[in-house]
């Protein structure tokens, strides 16, 4: 184990106590005889192809990528610079708003012949997000990225926003808001490891955990009408992600995800991602951020953190269905032998998390936490009174709950009936009624 490995695990020890850090070092253990993960980006001939073809589809949209700077490292910025000179897609802009007390970064940026790099010094060092807001200010862009000062963008990350866009376009949809998939990088760029491979947009795994981080991208006109609020710094891309869903509830399909890693978040000893415990009150700023989307939508809940650093839960007041009208029913996991058999399904009818042990927390904690669902298991689920009735057409017997309980008593299942498929059937029919499902695993 590594120094960090060592802090984090001290720190989850002293919040979670030793069974939980017992078995979140068991399971850390258990990942690590996986295939070590190796960055592979696209090949020299995918990259020609994509500076081709932007030119012959006409691709028109153009980016502001917004970095605040703040006593950034030479090597770090440079390289920082270096991946956008690379991208293939060409119709961006770099807005580096610095607020360095000294000259250094100017003088690094001044040395950069490219015009499509604007650089602004700052009056003062108002903070992360006062320090954006002002280079929001300068953007020209059809579309804003937003980069921090020691990170890097994929060659093909740009390219991959624009097809994405222009994609839309063609279809009638103007896209308001894109993310991509992310790994990390050491210090030197030796090493890459722990890819955050990403689902589609999921409202409630989002009130979890800020899971769309980087390479996020907005509409102009969307991020200038919410800016970000400076009560919120350490956390303010969180709040800002969180506003956004906000506003595009009901429009969600002007949310695109591109599963593909086109970012690489830096980590060194001082940043968040590989020492948690150093930047506490970003997670403080977190969890307000989540309360404060709860509270807007008038739900009666309060957001508490989880065993794990950065992420957290909603713990409703009485009856959720109450609070959430747009909820028509509620699943949890189906454990045998200790190990997870059902629970969370896609609509295909794979079960999320299938055989892991029900002490696990799986892949980035998503194991654990709240979620939407395109599926659930009827073994385990809590209908709206409401939907009760279309569970009888659908199912064929009657919703009655446990004695003494809340959910379905399968006992009322008849016996060799395709439980798969009668929950598909029902979730398919609550999604086509309007109705949210979520899996709440505890």
């Amino acid at each position: 184990m590594s120094l960090a490995d060592v802090k984090k695990t001290l720190y989850f020890l002293k919040r979670n106590g030793w069974r939980k850090t017992w078995n979140a070092v068991r399971e850390r253990l258990e990942e690590r005889k996986q295939p070590a993960y190796e960055w592979t980006g696209p090949t020299e001939a995918e990259l020609e192809v994509q500076k081709k073809h932007w030119e012959q589809e006409a691709f028109s949209v153009t980016f502001s990528i917004v970095t605040p700077a703040y006593r950034t490292p030479e090597k770090y910025l440079r390289e920082m610079i270096d991946s956008l000179k690379a991208q293939t897609y060409p119709k961006w802009e770099l807005i580096l708003a610095d607020a360095t007390e000294d000259d250094s970064v100017e003088r690094v940026v001044c040395g950069i012949q490219d015009l499509r790099v604007h650089y602004f010094r700052l009056t003062k060092n108002g903070g992360i997000a006062a320090n954006t807001n002002e280079a929001l200010k300068h953007v020209t862009g059809e579309y804003v990225g937003l980069l921090d000062h020691d990170d890097l963008l994929t060659e093909n990350a740009l390219y991959e926003m624009a097809a994405q866009i222009e994609g839309g376009r063609k279809r009638g949809r103007e896209i308001q808001m894109l993310y991509s998939d992310e790994d990390k990088c050491n210090g030197d760029r030796t090493a890459y490891f722990e890819p955050n491979k990403k689902e589609d947009f999921n409202l409630d795994l989002l009130l979890s955990n800020n899971y769309i981080c980087h390479f996020l991208v907005m509409k102009e006109e969307l991020i200038q009408s919410l800016k970000f609020r400076t009560e919120y710094d350490g956390s303010q891309d969180y709040d800002l992600v969180l506003r956004a869903a906000a506003a595009l509830l009901g429009n969600e399909e002007a949310i695109a995800h591109i599963p593909k890693i086109l970012y690489h978040w830096r980590c060194h000893s001082a940043s968040t991602a590989e020492n948690p415990h150093s930047k506490q009150y970003a997670y403080d700023a977190g969890r307000r951020a989540v309360q404060d989307f709860v509270n807007g939508q008038g739900w009666k809940a309060g957001v508490v953190e989880s065993a794990h650093v950065g992420f957290y839960a909603l713990r409703y007041e009485g009856d959720i269905f109450q609070s959430r009208p747009d909820v028509g029913a509620i699943g949890g996991r189906v454990v045998r032998k200790g190990k997870i058999v059902g629970g969370r399904m896609t609509q295909k009818g794979s079960i999320l998390y299938e055989n892991l042990p029900k002490q696990f927390s799986g892949y980035m904690h998503r194991a654990v936490l709240q979620q939407e669902a395109e599926a659930v298991d009827i073994r385990n689920i809590l209908v709206k009174e409401e939907c009760r009735e279309l569970f009888r057409q659908v199912t064929g017997v009657p919703y009655r709950t446990v004695r003494g309980g809340e959910c379905f008593d399968v006992s009322l299942l008849p016996p060799g009936c395709d439980v798969k498929r009668l929950s598909l059937d029902f979730c398919a029919a609550l999604r086509s009624a309007g109705y949210r499902i979520l899996y709440l695993p505890e």
